[in-house]
């Protein structure tokens, strides 16, 4: 399973307040700069990385000059205002460096729950990676209240993972990985070397749901690998006080805990498509379209001959024969009043009917499932 990592090309990389912070302390700018290093090196072996960092509440205290944390919600915004500054500015400047340029991400989870904020981010992600651009991804703290209270930015790294349809997600955290007891009251716990993301009793050894035991946050890093597994990608859990532990976890070696998921991205989301119980609407393909489909082919706007129902580009609806049979699903480009304006069309003919391009395809194969 770990080979599959060393081989992943995609992988986001969350990294905990704890490291980014020194504990609180403030930036630490020699955690980031190792970060920068070897997230370079990751990037001169032809691998893509997304790092989802926290620590800008800490940092805008530093700055602010504050040495105990507030209470006031007013107070936690504003710190993490001003710390966003201080986090993004110490990563652009570690990163160029290395010659690599990085992006400014700030979301929220409504920003991912909502179809059209999804994809908008998804294609700005991925247009970022093809620049060869590494995107810092934080919470957007200064407007929302309950991620601030709880510190969930291992469930966002899951989240990015999903959007960006990763290979891997690596949690850096304080911790050398997912024992099977708390080692600071239990001398026996051992470390968990690795498992299946969905084994249920790993919730148990994190502290379980109502425990009320945090054991460095490993509750939420193991349901982060059970979200991250949704799409197809293995979870590792690693210590980021350990000298290249990215690095070594990247390339495959036997540190920390990895949680894997059952199934490849492809065929994670594939039996998602094919398990979709609503459809928004449906597409009716010529015979020559239907063929395509068959042989593996992504569906064009030409093969189309009508168009059923009213959806929003990136809703899943159904590809029907000529007699009625539905013969795929998938997710379209277009939304339904301009694959109407397309169909029958070819595909140096979209930007001149449409005035901009979304994608080659109607539905590209991968978002594809025959029936």
């Amino acid at each position: 399973m770990r080979q599959r990592i060393a081989e992943g090309k995609r992988l986001v990389v969350k990294v905990g307040s704890a490291l980014v912070t020194n504990g609180g302390q403030g930036l630490d700018p020699a955690f980031i700069a190792g970060c920068a290093r070897q997230i370079a090196a990751l990037h001169a072996q032809g691998r893509q990385v997304l790092l989802v960092s926290s620590g800008a509440i800490a940092a805008g205290m530093q700055r602010l000059g504050w040495t105990t944390r507030p209470h006031a919600m007013h107070d936690l915004q504003a710190a993490a205002a001003v710390g966003q500054m201080g986090l993004a500015q110490a990563y652009e400047s570690t990163f160029l460096e290395h010659g690599l340029k990085a992006a400014q991400i700030l979301l929220t989870h409504e920003d991912l729950a909502d179809r059209t904020r999804y994809l908008n981010a998804r294609s700005t992600l991925q247009t970022l990676l093809e620049l060869g651009v590494v995107p810092i991804i934080n919470e957007n703290d200064t407007v929302v209240t309950d991620e601030i209270k709880f510190g969930d930015n291992d469930t966002l790294g899951a989240l990015v993972a999903n959007l960006v349809e990763a290979d891997a997600l690596v949690i850096l955290t304080d911790q050398k990985g997912l024992f099977t007891a708390d080692p600071r009251q239990d001398p026996a716990a051992t470390l968990v070397g690795e498992g299946r993301a969905d084994d249920r009793s790993f919730e148990a050894m994190a502290g379980g749901a109502g425990s009320g035991i945090a054991r460095g946050g490993m509750i939420t890093k193991v349901r982060a690998a059970q979200r991250a597994a949704r799409s197809g990608a293995h979870t590792l859990i690693v210590s980021g006080r350990e000298p290249d532990s990215l690095l070594d976890a990247a390339t495959g070696k036997a540190i920390g805990t990895l949680l894997y998921a059952a199934e490849s991205p492809l065929a994670a989301r594939k039996q998602w498509l094919a398990d979709h119980l609503q459809l928004a609407g449906a597409l009716t393909l010529d015979a020559g379209a239907v063929k395509a489909l068959a042989g593996g082919r992504s569906l064009l706007a030409v093969g189309v001959t009508a168009v059923t129902g009213d959806f929003e580009r990136g809703a899943a609806v159904a590809c029907r024969a000529q007699d009625g049979r539905e013969v795929a699903r998938g997710l379209v480009n277009y939304s339904s009043s301009e694959a109407r304006r397309i169909a029958g069309h070819g595909t140096q003919e979209i930007e001149a009917l449409l005035g901009y391009i979304d994608g080659a395809e109607l539905i590209h194969r991968d978002n594809l499932v025959l029936l």
